[in-house]
């Protein structure tokens, strides 16, 4: 059975030959700058994520308590 590599598990040779092509893409300067606006992205994205559970949070307290 052949599943696609989407699908399936990456293996270390799979892990290897995407870093060497990011490697050579990217080159090896530019690769900690890639890296950056990666985290800056997912902080970003977490903290958005926060401000909402707490304002779903804040309306489910204020609401319960309101109907008391």
């Amino acid at each position: 059975m052949c599943t696609p590599l989407i699908f399936g598990s990456f293996g270390m040779q799979e892990i290897l030959a995407i870093a060497v092509l990011i490697l050579i893409l990217f080159g090896g300067k530019k690769i900690p700058e890639l890296m950056k606006g990666i985290g800056k992205g997912v902080r970003s994205f977490k903290e958005g994520i926060n401000g909402i559970e707490e304002e779903i949070n804040k309306e489910i307290s204020d609401g319960s308590s309101s109907t008391k």
